[in-house]
């Protein structure tokens, strides 16, 4: 493993740009020059003598450097900071949501990516398939004959006593036959050139994803490079990834594969949805399955759809509350069971955990050559399982040198805990560990400590550099690779080219993104032809042309509603909020009418709380109560509170999102709040400020709109976006009008003209009636005009046409729940301006205005009741599913 070609040998005969003088630190396997560097010089001299040596280049790193010409720091700080934005303009990130309410972490990539030349592509590669052999026939052995228990070449502590052990799951063979269809393996590059295996992931590996994004990143930024080095493709080995999954599963080619997710709070819930998109998959929760006679089905707006396989990223303990955690809400109740009829395939097969523990690669050499009969081409690092007496006495002897790791990771019963690097430890602690070991010696895994080699990163600290006139060079950062293995079919598999490098921050040697660490592409470089594979399918059978159709399940359906709801939502807050603080500082001021209906509408749209004191009473303390409330999530749930929950109600279905459809929710919520929250602005700023903020979120508003209506396609999940846009604006839109003429607002001319700006139909109606303030031309153009997009006629007409499209009826016919959304148009213009003398209190007055629109009120309370009433039946109908319900066939 560790021969170096003869193009990788250093050419010490040539100089290297100062930036590229960086080297990894002593005892490390430098990848830049790929060797090692002396552990320890007697003088600073010897030191400086030793680098000048090391000073030049592998041959794969040196074509590199010259094909970007990295011989600028400015060059480099200007492509770092052009990947950065890149990746915080896709939506990149690690942690959606896993802090409540707080910014979301994105994703961390480097600028330089990991090189690997072929030679040592191909031994890493042999070595992993193999593996892959090997971790098969051990599920196969523990969850059929167990002859390795039998044997005791496997302590049953390490199978059966491991929480990931899965009794349920014993005598039941996959569906297919195969156990593990995806497994990471993480590697080290050791001080002697090998790469060195230091864990393995079989459970629900992450990285597939991410490495994804990766790729496409750090190939846009050097594309030259990439294209002339020969970088292998990883197209083809997705590819195999889905055909062997449809080969393998029940109905064959033609199955229906979703991807199974925690949700919009895990923190790689990113990398499920891309994953999910790139793959054509259904990403979907484990509500939106149902198990039915020992089948599974995804619940659509259709009814149930047969599900044949799924790619899982949940847990194992959690994927069935029947059988497993009975509180988890992330899994399927019955899943198990249709598992053991052999009625669906999951990859991987649950009960694999057991495979993860670091305790169990000091026992592979030897299974290796008892399953397999060979030897093992990727070296374990040197494990011991303190659990064997031996074993541990022989770690105990040498703990300073080694990495204390739990057994059992994730066990809380069975003491769980991060890892410790024995060299950090006092003689003190190096005690306490000792005896910790000995207490419960089952529950440690000793392994010896590996200094990991180190790849060369540009930080941004390097512009700072540049900044204090010190020379800005490459930083050397301890690296682990992740390579992943899928399956080819029945009982094979294949490598993808490359993988995903986890880079340790500049004050750790542990490669972790938890613990601040960073990522880099890995470009697995080939002396062959490039791999030209794509995932698109150049002819598709009717029945695959009918499987690629995008199906809506209940879930993405009932958030595609609210995303309609809260889209409609913020719009008419962010309306409502710059026409009051208008109307408060302009001219009509003074109006008790237009104050009143202000008020109320305030009130009622929750942008001041009840007990804030009207406008006409205290119009400066209203004023700064619906300023303080624009950016509050809590009392008044205000334009800020809208924009949250539009992004996460957008987060729910990112899937199905545009990148600038996402990145303008991102922004819009993240820049309301950051500016409030300025201290200029926190302290107590002016409605001359909060306007600006107001129309900057309009502006935002008008981008999410637009590409709602025109880069969504018009399936039935756009249907229920659409539909609960229109649901909310006509609830405000008839509350505001009645509420304009019940204060006899409407009737000044203040109001009459913010009625028209609240409707947003200022311009049209001054182009059709000049400067005319008369009721009936408001009316018609707010209540009747089919051509206007914010009158009622319009929204109800567009609503019941939504409905009814929805509901499968034919062109030109409604349905049941269209009718029950009123019609403006049955109301002609003169019926609806008669007028009816108010009746007189017992004081002898009249509230509100004079003459009382009897016909046009009754209207406008029958629009905001049928939208209360529309939105439950839409819940009850589309939203739920019955065990009578409607099963809609896919497949034979």
């Amino acid at each position: 493993m560790n021969e170096t070609r003869e193009d990788q040998q250093p050419d010490r005969g040539r100089q290297i740009p100062p930036l590229l003088a960086g080297a990894a630190r002593p005892g490390h396997f430098d990848e830049l020059r790929g060797q090692l560097l002396s552990v320890a010089h007697e003088s600073a001299q010897e030191t400086s003598e030793s680098l000048a040596d090391a000073s030049a280049l592998s041959g794969d790193w040196r074509d590199f450097f010259e094909q970007i010409d990295a011989k600028n720091p400015l060059d480099l700080n200007h492509q770092l900071t052009s990947l950065q934005r890149q990746i915080r303009d896709n939506g990149v990130t690690y942690n959606v949501y896993s802090d409540d309410g707080g910014p979301q972490r994105p994703w961390s990539l480097d600028l330089f990516p990991l090189l690997i030349d072929p030679t040592c592509w191909q031994k890493i590669e042999a070595g992993v398939r193999q593996r892959m052999r090997l971790l098969e026939s051990i599920m196969s052995d523990v969850y059929g004959p167990q002859t390795l228990l039998e044997q005791g070449m496997l302590p049953p502590a390490l199978v059966q006593g491991h929480p990931g052990y899965l009794r349920a799951m014993q005598g039941v063979r996959p569906v297919g036959g195969t156990y593990l269809h995806i497994a990471a393996f993480d590697l080290a590059h050791g001080p002697d050139g090998n790469w060195w295996v230091i864990g393995q992931r079989t459970q629900a590996p992450s990285g597939l994803g991410y490495l994804l994004e990766n790729r496409l990143a750090i190939s846009s930024q050097f594309p030259q490079a990439f294209q002339n080095m020969r970088v292998q493709r990883l197209a083809a080995t997705y590819r195999a990834l889905m055909d062997s999954l449809k080969l393998l599963s029940p109905a064959g080619s033609n199955s229906h594969l979703v991807l199974l997710t925690p949700g919009p709070y895990n923190e790689t819930y990113f990398e499920h949805a891309f994953l999910a998109r790139y793959l054509g998959l259904t990403l979907v929760e484990g509500s939106d399955l149902v198990v039915r006679r020992e089948h599974v089905y995804l619940k659509t707006l259709k009814g149930l759809v047969p599900v044949h396989g799924l790619l899982k990223r949940v847990d194992d303990e959690y994927l069935d509350p029947l059988e497993q955690r009975p509180d988890s809400t992330l899994g399927v109740p019955g899943l198990l069971q249709a598992i053991r009829a052999g009625n669906v395939l999951v990859a991987n097969a649950p009960g694999s955990a057991f495979l993860e523990s670091p305790a169990l690669l000091g026992f592979l050499p030897a299974l290796s050559e008892h399953l397999i009969q060979e030897e093992l081409q990727l070296p374990s690092l040197p494990t011991w399982w303190c659990g064997e007496a031996s074993a541990m006495q022989e770690a105990l002897a040498q703990l300073s040198a080694c990495v204390v790791k739990p057994t059992y990771p994730g066990s809380v019963a069975q003491g769980s805990f991060n890892a410790v690097l024995g060299r950090a430890l006092s003689p003190a602690a190096l005690d306490q560990w000792e005896k910790r070991i000995q207490d419960n010696p089952d529950w440690h895994t000793v392994q010896r400590y590996l200094p990991l080699s180190q790849m060369p990163t540009w930080p941004p600290s390097a512009s700072a550099a540049a900044a204090t006139q010190k020379p800005p060079q490459v930083s050397m950062r301890s690296v682990v690779l992740r390579v992943f293995a899928v399956s080819d079919g029945t009982q094979s598999w294949r490598v993808l080219p490359g993988g995903l490098a986890r880079v340790a921050s500049p004050s750790s040697e542990v490669a972790s993104m938890q613990r601040g660490g960073s990522s880099a592409d890995v470009w697995a470089l080939t002396g062959g032809e490039v791999d030209q594979t794509t995932l698109l399918l150049p002819n598709f059978t009717p029945a695959a042309l009918a499987q690629r159709k995008r199906m809506v399940t209940s879930r993405a359906a009932e958030n595609l509603f609210w995303l309609g709801r809260y889209t409609e939502r913020a719009e008419n807050a962010i309306r409502l909020a710059r026409l009051t603080l208008e109307c408060l500082n302009g001219e009509e001021r003074s109006s008790e009418p237009l104050l009143d209906w202000l008020s109320q509408m305030a009130v009622s749209n929750t942008l001041v709380l009840p007990d804030v004191p009207p406008a006409g009473l205290s119009r400066r303390v209203f004023e700064r109560s619906l300023i303080a409330g624009l950016s509050s999530s809590t009392g008044a749930t205000s334009v800020g509170y809208y924009l949250r929950a539009l992004k996460q109600a957008g987060a729910s279905v990112r899937e199905r999102l545009s990148q600038e459809h996402w990145r303008i929710l991102i922004r819009a919520e993240e820049q309301l709040f950051s500016r409030c929250a300025e201290p200029i602005v926190a302290r107590d700023f002016s409605h001359v400020e909060a306007l600006q903020i107001l129309r900057d979120s309009s502006d935002h508003m008008a981008a999410i709109t637009g590409a709602q209506t025109d880069r969504m396609t018009r399936d039935d999940g756009w249907r229920l976006l659409s539909i609960g846009r229109h649901i909310e604006r006509l609830s405000f839109l008839a509350n505001a009008l009645f509420c304009g003429f019940d204060t006899g607002s409407i009737e000044s001319d203040g109001g009459f003209d913010a009625m028209l700006s609240l409707f947003d139909s200022t311009i049209t109606f001054h182009a059709q009636f000049q400067q005319n303030r008369d009721l009936p031309a408001l009316i018609d153009l707010l209540v009747l005009d089919r051509d206007n997009p914010r009158s009622l006629n319009w929204v109800a007409h567009t609503l019941r046409g939504r409905l009814a499209k929805l509901a499968g009826s034919e062109p030109g016919q409604l349905s049941a729940l269209s009718l029950r959304v009123p019609d403006p148009n049955r109301h002609g213009l003169a019926p609806l301006c008669e007028t009816k003398p108010r009746e007189q209190d017992e004081s002898g007055s009249v509230n509100g205005q004079q003459d009382y629109y009897f016909a046009l009120n009754e209207l406008m309370l029958q629009c905001s009741a049928a939208s209360n009433k529309v939105s439950d039946a839409i819940s009850t109908t589309y939203f739920t599913h019955s065990a009578q319900a409607k099963t809609r066939k896919t497949a034979p």
